[in-house]
């Protein structure tokens, strides 16, 4: 609404002082205008890139997650004598949720680190244990299971170079427009976002 008024302004200004013959003024105020308005576009656009690479990174991970939860269920089945000890790894997948970053924690590497650790783990002891089974020679469902989580933890890197890719352009966003995006509004913030390259790098 504050952009939508200001253009408002903005046009009937430029209109006032074409009329007044001062058309350097009038053309002085539109670029200005074109200009803001055009930052604000951009940095709303890579607020939004930013987000739509980080759910679908994160849906991924939930979707590998799921998966994990599935092959216990289908070990539990096939192999009721390790009921507890599967049990065990449902609780963990459990707490793996609660350990996982967020866009702001992850600016703490050893964060990133604790819940890398934990979900590496999980997925080499689950598909380990899958594939000891004998029944996974012929189980379909098993077998199909450990590729998806396999596969999930393979796009993990490339999800995580997209959404830095993302990100290093709204940081340079930032340093190259700090000024003009405080004039178009006080209260945007002005924080660079923590890179998973930059966490791995420390």
């Amino acid at each position: 609404m504050r952009t939508l008024l200001s253009g408002v302004v903005i046009t009937s200004c430029a209109f006032v002082f074409w009329n007044c013959g001062d058309k350097k003024v009038a053309q002085e105020q539109t670029t200005t205008f074109t200009r803001l308005d055009s930052l604000t576009d951009c940095y709303l656009g890579l607020q939004d890139s930013m987000l739509q690479a980080w759910n679908v990174m994160i849906y991924d991970d939930n979707q590998k997650i799921k998966a994990m939860h599935n092959l216990i269920h289908e070990l539990m089945i096939s192999s009721p004598e390790r009921s507890e000890e599967l049990a065990v790894y449902e609780q963990r997948l459990d707490q793996l949720l609660r350990l996982r970053y967020t866009q702001k924690t992850m600016a703490n590497s050893d964060v990133v680190e604790e819940y890398d650790f934990a979900s590496n783990s999980l997925v080499s002891e689950l598909l380990s244990l899958a594939q000891s089974q004998t029944e996974f020679n012929y189980n379909t469902t098993l077998q199909k299971l450990a590729e998806e989580i396999q596969q999930a933890d393979q796009r993990v890197n490339n999800y995580r170079e997209e959404y830095d890719i993302v990100v290093a352009s709204y940081n340079r966003f930032l340093e190259k427009n700090q000024a003009d995006i405080k004039d178009i509004d006080a209260h945007m913030p002005l924080e660079k976002r923590p890179m998973f390259q930059m966490v791995s790098e420390e």
